[in-house]
C-alpha cells in the first residue's frame, strides 16, 4: 500500500488541513509535507490549489481553520492587506510565502529569506563577491535581502519593471537597469524570475547567456521546478558551481513545516521526504 494510501485511511474530523496558493500549483511541497507527516505520526494533511479569487480563498483559510498555507507566485505581495500579522522578515520585505492560522489569526512570515540566506553560508558563497540579481517580484525581494545581508555586494537589480525594479533596488542600495549587463565576471548571477519555469511561456529560456555564465562565480536558479532548469544546465556545462530552486524549496518547506506543527525534522527525514517529493 503506498504511502499516500495510507496517510489517507487515517484521516479523520480531527485532522488538521494545511495548503499551499499558487499560480502553477506543482506535487513537490504536496508530496513533502505528507510524507513528513506520516513518518513523523502527525495528524495533518497537506493540499496545493490554485485560485483566480484571492480574497474568497484568504476568508477560506480563515473561516475553515486550515492551519497553515504556503503562498507562492503571484499571490505572495497581494495577500498582505487580507492578513492580520506581519513578522519581521515579511514586514522588511513586504512578501509573503507563509500564513500560519491561529485561532482565525493569520500572522505572515517569510521563509524564502531564511532558506536563502542558509544556502549562501551553506554553500560557501564568499561576503564581498558582486551579483546580478535578475527579477524584482516578491521572491526577488527575500533573495535580495539575504544576498545583502550575507555581506554580498555591490550588486545590480536587472528588472524591466521600473518600478518594482527601482523601489527592490533602492531598498537594498543595488544599481537598477532594465537589460543584462555586457559582463559581469566573478559575479554571483541570480534568477528569480519566471524564465525556465515548468509550464511557463518561458520555460525552455535561459535566464542568463552563456558568456555571463562562463565569467561567473556562482549560478543561483530560484525556479524549482524542474531541478534542472536551462540555466542550471547551462552552469553545469560551463563547469560554474550552482545553487538550484530545490534546494530553496526544500529548505523553506521545512521552516513551514516547523512552524504549522512545532515539530522540526532532522536532517535525515527531511532528505527522505525530499527524495520522496522529486520522485513524483
Amino acid at each position: 500500500m503506498s504511502a499516500a494510501k495510507d496517510m489517507r485511511l487515517t484521516l479523520s474530523r480531527d485532522t488538521r488541513l494545511c495548503m499551499s496558493l499558487s499560480g502553477r500549483p506543482s506535487n513537490f511541497g504536496t508530496r513533502l509535507h505528507n510524507h513528513l507527516y506520516q513518518a513523523l505520526g502527525l495528524d495533518y494533511v497537506y493540499k496545493a490549489f490554485a485560485t483566480t479569487d484571492l480574497p474568497a480563498a484568504i476568508g477560506g483559510v480563515r473561516a475553515l481553520g486550515v492551519r497553515g498555507c504556503a503562498v507562492s507566485m503571484p499571490f505572495k505581495e497581494a495577500c498582505i492587506p487580507l492578513l492580520d500579522e506581519l513578522t519581521p522578515s515579511a514586514e522588511r520585505l513586504q512578501s509573503v510565502n507563509t500564513i500560519v492560522n491561529t485561532d482565525g489569526r493569520l500572522v505572515a512570515y517569510n521563509t524564502d529569506y531564511i532558506a536563502v540566506a542558509a544556502l549562501l553560508k551553506s554553500h560557501g558563497v564568499s561576503p564581498g563577491t558582486p551579483f546580478v540579481l535578475r527579477g524584482s517580484g516578491g521572491m526577488g525581494r527575500a533573495v535580495a535581502a539575504a544576498l545583502v545581508d550575507h555581506g554580498l555586494g555591490p550588486g545590480t537589480l536587472v528588472a524591466r519593471n521600473t518600478d518594482s525594479g527601482r523601489a527592490v533596488a533602492d531598498l537594498h542600495g543595488l544599481k537598477w537597469q532594465p537589460e543584462l549587463p555586457a559582463e559581469a565576471p566573478g559575479a554571483v548571477l541570480v534568477n528569480v524570475t519566471p524564465l525556465g519555469m515548468a509550464g511557463a511561456p518561458e520555460s525552455e529560456a535561459q535566464a542568463f547567456p552563456d558568456a555571463l555564465i562562463a565569467a561567473a562565480a556562482w549560478v543561483f536558479d530560484v525556479v524549482a521546478l524542474p531541478s534542472e532548469t536551462p540555466l542550471v544546465r547551462a552552469a553545469r556545462r560551463l563547469d560554474r558551481p550552482v545553487i538550484t530552486g530545490e534546494e530553496v524549496m526544500v529548505l523553506q518547506a521545512v521552516e513551514q513545516f516547523a512552524l504549522y506543527t512545532g515539530v522540526r525534522p532532522d536532517a535525515a527525514r527531511v532528505a527522505e521526504a525530499a527524495a520522496f517529493a522529486r520522485a513524483g
